[in-house]
């Protein structure tokens, strides 16, 4: 039985296309990390801002009327 043997170059060839292909889902991979760590820092901001807002309803409630930005100084330092 004759055995089929691939010649060097043509083995060299098939690894330099399993290279590019492995290096290609390599930035694919890049590209959802980076997508991925976007959308988690998009939810920490909506987050953050759902809190800020809320904290200033509270001030707002307990002072019974709405903050002005000149008064934001004189709320810092009362705190």
């Amino acid at each position: 039985m004759a055995r089929s043997t691939k010649s060097y170059e043509e083995r060299m060839l098939q690894l330099e296309k399993k290279e590019q292909e492995s290096l290609e889902k390599a930035k694919q991979y890049a590209a959802q990390k980076r997508e991925l760590k976007k959308r988690q820092k998009d939810v920490e901001t909506k987050k953050r801002t759902h809190r800020l807002c809320q904290i200033g309803g509270a001030v707002e409630s307990v002072l019974g009327s709405a903050i002005e930005e000149d008064d934001i100084p004189k709320l810092i330092g009362f705190l």
